[in-house]
């Protein structure tokens, strides 16, 4: 009996079955298992081993210039990629829907070919009469950007090589592509997997710099193709929440630039709006002096960045204490919570605890363990914290806290704004920027900012009148 060409691919994580089921087994999906046809061999047959040709070999010695940079003109784009984008380089971006992908991505071709560049988009979701509207909207009519509205890997790939050699060529988006070599669906993993590599082939042979926009999943990762990921130079990811007017570009990786790398704009009419100073936009107006905020004096990437940790400890109204947390890792929260309590003895175990990083921006950074810790502290104390204070330092299980690398990055942030004090971890050799240093051994000192230790017992007990 011959052997079936077909296998069955979870379309949520790529992995492969030897029948249909309803539930994928690697990652718990319900009716993801789809029947995809083969993939062709790429580089020959796979039981014919075809005689290669050798190549020079090369040690480390061997010093090669730096790659060549095209500068979109979005300055904020630009940092992200490392410094533009490089010839021959693939580049995936994703993001929520609605969230703005196509309106970066247009807005950095459209500054690339005022400025004389030759530049690509191919929309696979959108005519080009949409496509046009949003360029009127963004002042880009008048821009020489060449428009194309096409679906089929095969005819965007004569059209790209039948004509100029582009600078940079931008596919929107990528699960809407399929190719005629497989009977698979659009969207599907094989699909998306096989166009993926010849638009990158073509990007490495042509020199052009390849923008690939991709959807996310419920969980905020690429949708499907973790192999599309292992294929392109770099992968960005486009952030923010709807209710707010901001946009965070993130880089996750980058082979030709730093990681965790971010950039911010602001959502106008007229597209996406470059901010200059973005700890300013974060912090907003700080003239309430209520309990339970605390400045961040954070690192993204190479540029420092501000923000206000915002928290409320509250009797609980039912037997287990609730945790809310937005834009923080709720484990992190848990054990700041459980070192307060046992190294401290704040009593804060038992109330509903409330976290937020305001302006929604979403914080993964250790060094952010100390503002989170003042800003409940004080909440439970009832007494604000000093407005003109910045906290940074990691808070280990023993209750010290521990020094953060590029302390004097974040100081010299927080002198630009106005700042004078920070509240720093003992042992940081750094200038201080013109800021009072106040040095912190343990957890326990923070217990200044909380005089009235009653106040913290009533948060545990509730009142049963």
């Amino acid at each position: 009996m011959a052997k079936s060409s077909s296998s069955f691919v979870c379309q949520s994580c790529g992995a492969t079955a030897p029948k249909w089921s309803g539930k994928c087994e690697a990652c718990g999906g319900w009716n993801t298992i789809t029947e995809e046809g083969a993939a062709p061999p790429i580089g020959g047959s796979a039981t014919r081993r075809v005689k290669g040709r050798k190549f020079a070999l090369e040690d480390l010695k061997t010093e090669d210039a730096p790659p060549p940079r095209r500068i979109t003109g979005v300055t904020e784009f630009d940092r992200v990629c490392g410094g533009g984008l490089v010839p021959g380089s693939a580049l995936l971006v994703g993001g929520d829907p609605g969230i703005g992908k196509s309106t970066l991505i247009l807005q950095a071709l459209g500054e690339y070919a005022r400025k004389g560049g030759h530049a690509v988009y191919i929309s696979g979701e959108e005519a080009m009469a949409q496509v046009r509207m949003r360029g009127a909207r963004m002042e880009l009519s008048q821009v020489p950007l060449n428009l194309g509205a096409a679906t089929n890997v095969e005819d965007i790939l004569a059209t790209l090589e039948g004509g100029k050699p582009p600078g940079i060529v931008a596919i929107d988006s990528i699960q809407t592509l399929w190719t005629g070599a497989l009977d698979a669906a659009p969207g599907t993993i094989a699909q998306v997997r096989t166009a993926s590599f010849d638009l990158v082939r073509f990007a490495k042979s042509s020199g052009a710099a390849l923008i690939l926009v991709g959807h996310v999943t419920k969980e905020g990762q690429i949708a499907g193709p973790k192999a599309v990921e292992h294929l392109v130079d770099a992968v960005l990811y486009f952030e923010g929440e709807r209710g707010h007017h901001f946009r965070v570009l993130r880089a996750v990786k980058n082979r030709f630039g730093p990681t965790d790398e971010i950039g911010v704009f602001e959502m106008t009419g007229k597209g996406l709006a470059e901010v200059a100073n973005p700890s300013a936009l974060f912090l907003g107006d700080r003239d309430s002096s209520a309990p339970g905020t605390a400045v961040f004096a954070g690192l993204e990437g190479t540029r420092p960045l501000l923000c206000e940790i915002q928290a409320l400890v509250a009797p609980t109204g039912y037997g287990t204490p609730r945790r809310a947390v937005v834009g923080w890792d709720t484990g992190r929260l848990a054990m700041i919570l459980a070192v307060l309590d046992a190294r401290a003895g704040v009593g804060i175990g038992g109330s509903d605890v409330y976290l937020n990083i305001a302006g929604g921006l979403k914080i993964s950074e250790p060094a952010c363990d100390l503002a989170a810790a003042a800003a409940l502290v004080s909440s439970v104390g009832g007494q604000a914290l000093p407005k003109d204070s910045v906290f940074f330092g990691e808070i280990s299980l023993s209750g010290d806290i521990r020094p953060v690398p590029q302390a004097e990055s974040r100081l010299k942030e927080a002198a630009k704004l106005g700042f004078k004090q920070a509240f720093i971890p003992k042992g940081t050799r750094v200038d201080g920027a013109g800021l009072k240093l106040t040095e912190m051994t343990s957890v326990a000192d923070l217990l200044v900012f909380a005089p009235r230790p009653s106040q913290a017992r009533a948060a545990k007990i509730p009142s049963t009148g």
